[in-house]
């Protein structure tokens, strides 16, 4: 569990200020006398109001608790909620459930756009790249972000991938610690701080595997163990954003349908059996 998951960023921020450098404590000052406006700005924009380096404002951000601005900027947002907005940052007290349905599919339909928007074709071929040469691939990750990690496992198989997704995070550190340089991980975290999914990047990373990251911040302790980064888009204050798993699920199908295409005689041989055993085991 991250520190934001554990107390509020304006807490956490207070009570790291004894410990932060006079430019860190002048960036901390800053959001602490006007947290609201920091949710609207950039990392330059917050360094250039404080007249200091970007590099310190991250620096700030990880000394006080955070994986990054962006972490701060989410734990922020949540610090600064109401109480409908918990629940779901669109909806008001006097909606019918239909309009509150439509409204969570609208701002559903916005995360998958932002984040088809701000693929990088080269970080997606680089991806696609390392799944493809990879021996064996192990996926993790906890939650629901672990619910992810299964439909990909499960995907992975019907390709033909040597796959590997043990549900237990302490199984996937020890998976993890057993790879070999022709091996990957794929972990998954949108907060990209999850302690154990970032401690399995790290230790595959030591045994020479590479890194397939999955999150929804590019700042991240998880982003920058990994070798590849794909980014889920999220504009969701609740503590679980589901609109963001359905962004990582999309990302993943994306990369299976990029592989299919690739080895496309043998994948459409795999699902004919695969199908095969569906209508067989039916009866």
């Amino acid at each position: 569990m991250g520190a934001t998951e554990r107390a509020g960023a304006l807490t956490l921020l207070r009570a790291a200020l004894p410990s932060l450098s006079v430019t860190e404590r002048r960036v901390a000052d800053r959001i602490l006398d006007g947290p609201e406006a920091v949710l609207e700005a950039s990392m330059l924009d917050v360094a250039k109001a404080c007249d200091v380096s970007d590099t310190t404002v991250l620096r700030m951000c990880r000394n006080a608790g955070f994986a990054g601005f962006t972490d701060l900027k989410l734990a922020l947002a949540r610090d600064l909620a109401t109480p409908m907005q918990l629940i779901h940052d669109d909806i008001a007290d006097g909606d019918d459930p239909a309009v509150i349905a439509r409204k969570v599919f609208a701002r559903a339909a916005l995360s998958l756009q932002d984040t088809a928007n701000v693929i990088d074709p080269g970080g997606f071929a680089t991806a696609l790249g390392l799944l493809e040469s990879a021996r064996s691939v192990l996926v993790g990750g906890v939650g629901t972000s672990g619910v992810v990690g299964q439909a990909f496992y499960q995907r992975c198989r019907r390709l033909g991938i040597s796959c590997d997704a043990p549900p237990d995070s302490q199984v996937q550190n020890i998976h993890a610690a057993l790879l070999g340089s022709d091996d990957l991980v794929v972990a998954i975290s949108y907060s990209g701080a999850t302690r154990s999914v970032v401690g399995m990047a790290e230790r595959a990373r030591e045994t020479g595997a590479k890194v397939l990251a999955i999150t929804g911040n590019r700042e991240s302790h998880l982003a920058k163990a990994a070798d590849a980064v794909l980014i889920s888009v999220s504009h969701e204050t609740r503590h679980e954003p589901i609109a963001a798993r359905l962004c990582q699920l999309t990302l993943l199908d994306a990369l299976c349908v990029a592989y299919s295409h690739r080895h496309l005689d043998e994948v459409l041989r795999r699902e004919q059996r695969a199908g095969q055993s569906i209508v067989e085991s039916s009866f």
